[in-house]
């Protein structure tokens, strides 16, 4: 039987799904947390759900909403390994490394560093990049250190990443040109391990033509996530999708500062977000049938 999703209702945007539990969360409390904040606010309100969270443990994946709040992802995780025995496998689908340095604490582009570095995580996966975050122009951004200790892996597509093995970081980069080739050997190579996986999946890491976010997207397919998918079949302990659409006028100047800067699209006419929203709500049930066929 499918466990019902888990909807943390973080900006409207994740409509109605089948069985769901949906928690609704104040604007004060998306206002402190989105795109960015203290890792103690972060810690912080995620303890507010907690007694929530607790009552509906047998909940499956969980709905966040907009990627400006995957960073959620981090305490989602450590809920989940505190139900694991072993050492768990942590793989993530995103057109960004999400491993960017940010010195004012956690953002949704920072995250994880923090997930790699966890001594119950055997190792992480970032599946298709095609962002130029990964490029030598953003190379000094990079948190280095799940890098170096051999915790984190960048599948991309598309973009020179041959600064790598110049600080001997070659074999954590997986470089192809083309979405197909990337797919059939991050499938292959998943399927050789027998750690439970943690699967997190932003939606900016699919072409537009699959689906709409407000973020640059990758080129991903459905046939490459349909290829993807049963390589983790049997070992799927927890998941997690972000990326839908919302808009969001923050109070503070300088967060507002920080999302135009990170070239977030976030004026759209309001006569467009519901169509918009339809679209990512009729991708997000295909997405929570596919990840149920998992077990």
């Amino acid at each position: 039987m499918m466990r019902p999703p888990l909807v943390l209702d973080t900006d409207g945007s994740v409509g109605p799904l089948p069985e769901e539990i949906r928690l609704a969360l104040s604007d004060d409390w998306r206002e402190a947390v989105r795109f960015g904040c203290s890792q103690r606010t972060l810690h912080a309100h995620m303890d507010m759900l907690a007694p929530q969270l607790s009552a509906f443990s047998h909940h499956g994946t969980v709905f966040i909403g907009s990627g400006d709040f995957h960073h959620l992802s981090w305490p989602l995780i450590q809920r989940c390994l505190r139900s694991q025995h072993q050492p768990i496998e942590v793989v993530v689908l995103d057109n960004h490394p999400d491993n960017m340095r940010f010195p004012w604490g956690i953002h949704c582009g920072s995250w994880v560093r923090q997930v790699a570095l966890l001594p119950e995580v055997a190792h992480m996966h970032v599946i298709g990049i095609t962002s130029g975050d990964l490029g030598l122009g953003h190379a000094w951004e990079h948190q280095l250190a799940a890098l170096r200790a051999g915790k984190l892996t960048y599948w991309s597509c598309g973009v020179d990443t041959g600064w790598a093995r110049y600080l001997g970081l070659g074999e954590r980069f997986r470089s192809f040109t083309h979405p197909d080739a990337l797919a059939a050997a991050a499938a292959k190579h998943l399927a050789q391990s027998h750690h439970p996986v943690y699967l997190s999946i932003d939606k900016d890491v699919f072409a537009p033509n699959v689906v709409r976010t407000n973020w640059d997207q990758g080129q991903m397919q459905q046939a490459h996530l349909a290829q993807l998918l049963p390589a983790l079949r049997g070992r799927l302990v927890g998941s997690d999708v972000t990326g839908d659409v919302s808009t969001w006028q923050y109070r503070s100047a300088w967060k507002r500062w920080l999302s135009a800067a990170d070239g977030q699209q976030t004026e759209r006419e309001a006569a467009e977000l519901p169509q918009w929203q339809a679209q990512q709500h009729a991708f997000n049930l295909q997405l929570l049938e596919q990840l149920a066929a998992l077990g």
